[in-house]
């Protein structure tokens, strides 16, 4: 058993080396230099905030997924219309004609976020039902239309309520747009009802609705980046659409992809700059020119990948709103952030606001719980990067941009919210040099002695604080050149 259980380690050590290897590979540094400044700076916010929304918020599901006809776990149908595929599909449309977010006030949304210490904001414009959260031309479909109550709100055109009131407050603005529409007849056309997630007919008969579908999608995104200010990121999912010359066979998911679904990349991406100097444009998936950072969902990666990488994760178990979400403690959120800024990522974190158009109160809690632990250690947090050995233990390493400073972060135990220092911190490879200053962040007048002595470095603990709760969720050591 112990030689199945090594073999099956280094299996998982070698794909998950080959992957990141693949993926640095593929990737492609943007050679403008308006988008490498954008790029820069965005990797130094480390923090930002997601959001899901739409109609779909309503029956408390996942969002978009139970209109494809996969048999996938998140694609499961469980409520009154669930025995019948088309009438299911017409109900969950249906769903316009009652959407009221009548709390919707972004105001507090941008206070708790910023107290909290994000940077940067992502919003779902349009995901995969084609339910448009903005004031688009090119459907009804929206929440702007006379059929949606909320239309008649001052504040019905949602997407630039948000980027307005965000903007103001100096964040970073991402749009969330969707490639493929679950709603529009160039994608799905009703003649040849859905398989999957991908276009429901051969592109290469029906190249002229295919044109079509690229021009809505098109004139969609210009919408977005010409009538709603200033925009930073162009957050683009549904990575089936794609050329099919830039499928990967080794990934399973991608095999099923049939149809050479070119959306016009080039053509997208020129437009969008020429609206917006410098935009971030985020393929998803889709490796190349037009991915200038890369975005793991729901995961971390095991080491630093030493290209631009964010992590977008949910603050509960969904996307979108579920009633009585199980929400992550603010020990694990914050032992996340640290553990993916210590690798060179970025942290999106995901909220799902209700049907009335708030979030969950313990979303807010959790941000505020947050706050407190960013206030103090904030900056070890922004413009950092990597520093070896990464990790050991229950401490991560980090440095400054300038490596004037090196940060050791000592997490709380598991189960406990406050850390407990011993006596003496031993920390095996890592060097510090001659002459540095040792103390801790939240607690700047305390001077911490050490040594360095065989292959280590030994940190002393003051005899009033061993044992004692010296802060809550992660203490940061400061190492000063």
């Amino acid at each position: 058993m112990r030689n199945i259980v090594l073999t099956l380690f280094i299996l998982f050590f070698t794909v998950s080396i080959k992957a990141q290897h693949a993926l640095n590979e593929k990737y492609l540094a943007p050679q403008d230099p308006l988008v490498q400044k954008k790029l820069e700076h965005w990797q130094g916010l480390k923090f930002g905030l997601f959001m899901h929304w739409g109609t779909y918020s309503q029956w408390g599901i996942v969002e978009s997924w139970s209109l494809c006809p996969e048999d996938e776990e998140w694609c499961k149908r469980e409520n009154e219309f669930s025995s019948n595929y088309f009438e299911y599909v017409k109900a969950y449309e249906n769903l316009q004609t009652t959407f009221n977010p009548i709390n919707f006030k972004p105001e507090r949304w941008v206070e708790a976020a910023k107290d909290a210490g994000m940077k940067y904001v992502v919003f779902t414009t349009k995901h995969h039902d084609g339910f448009c959260m903005f004031d688009t031309k090119q459907t009804d479909y929206k929440v702007t239309s006379d059929k949606c109550p909320f239309s008649v709100h001052p504040g019905s055109n949602i997407t630039k309520e948000i980027f307005d009131v965000f903007r103001r407050e100096n964040f970073l603005i991402g749009a969330y747009f969707s490639k493929p529409d679950w709603n529009s007849d160039l994608y799905w056309w009703r003649y040849f009802p859905p398989k999957n997630r991908n276009v429901s007919y051969d592109i290469s008969k029906y190249p002229d609705r295919w044109g079509r579908f690229k021009e809505f999608t098109f004139n969609q995104i210009e919408e977005l980046m010409t009538s709603y200010g200033k925009v930073d990121i162009l957050w683009l999912d549904g990575g089936w659409v794609r050329p099919i010359s830039s499928i990967d066979s080794t990934i399973v998911r991608q095999r099923g992809i049939k149809n050479d679904q070119d959306i016009d990349m080039k053509r997208i991406a020129s437009m969008a700059r020429a609206q917006q100097s410098g935009i971030l444009v985020v393929d998803r998936t889709v490796s190349g020119e037009f991915e200038n950072y890369v975005t793991p969902e729901q995961t971390v990666p095991e080491r630093p990948l030493g290209i631009p990488w964010e992590s977008c994760i949910t603050m509960g178990d969904s996307w979108s709103y579920v009633p009585y979400d199980r929400y992550k403690s603010a020990s694990q959120l914050i032992h996340l952030l640290i553990n993916i800024v210590s690798k060179g990522g970025n942290l999106l974190l995901n909220i799902g606001p209700s049907p009335q158009g708030d979030w969950d109160e313990t979303a807010y809690e959790r941000l505020r719980e947050i706050g407190v632990w960013m206030k103090v250690n904030g900056t070890a947090i922004y413009d950092s990067e990597p520093l070896p050995p990464y990790s050991i233990d229950n401490m991560i390493f980090a440095a400054s941009k300038d490596k004037r400073r090196k940060y050791i972060y000592i997490l709380s135990e598991h189960g406990q919210d406050h850390v407990y220092l011993p006596e003496k911190i031993e920390i095996k490879g890592f060097e510090v040099g001659k002459g540095v200053t040792i103390e801790i962040l939240n607690k700047e007048d305390t001077k911490l002695k050490w040594v360095e002595e065989n292959g280590k470095l030994v940190i002393y603990v003051p005899q009033y604080l061993v044992g004692k709760p010296v802060g809550k969720y992660a203490v940061v050591l400061k190492v000063i050149t």
